[in-house]
């Protein structure tokens, strides 16, 4: 099950950040990137990007945070994983007017990924499973049987 929530959660970073890359006039640096990747053909589909598909993204990598949250039960890895996806869905509604809320959706996008690639390269493992005691030779030795 395990996979799962790790697969969602690459699902939505991946989907954001190309989202994001689709939007050259909302994301200038980044639909740049996007162009210059042979993406340009996505602007046509901003308005979808932008209203939809950015926040189910966010939803999605929300809700795999959590979920995964409830196998490995380490704080620090849920809070770290849900703060990008709230950046954005904050940005997305209620903060959408504000000067400021682009920095943050930005920031969100970035945290979404480095929380990402922080789960690649080191992935949680469940609680219980590094708490395994073992017997020492010498308590196992026929001499203090």
């Amino acid at each position: 099950m395990q996979w799962m929530t790790r697969l969602f959660d690459k699902t939505s970073a991946i989907g954001v950040l190309l989202a994001t890359m689709g939007c050259a006039s909302c994301f200038p640096a980044v639909g740049a990137l996007g162009a210059s990747l042979g993406l340009g053909f996505l602007a046509q589909y901003e308005g979808v990007f932008i209203n939809t598909l950015l926040p189910v993204f966010a939803w999605i990598g929300l809700a795999a945070n959590v979920f995964s949250f409830l196998t490995h039960g380490l704080i620090h890895r849920l809070l770290a994983g849900i703060a990008g996806p709230i950046m954005v869905l904050l940005t997305m509604g209620p903060l959408w007017t504000y000067d400021w809320s682009t920095y943050l959706l930005y920031t969100g996008i970035v945290v979404m990924l480095l929380v990402s690639l922080w789960d690649i390269f080191s992935p949680p493992g469940n609680v219980g499973s590094s708490c395994d005691v073992t017997e020492s030779p010498a308590e196992t030795s026929p001499e203090n049987q």
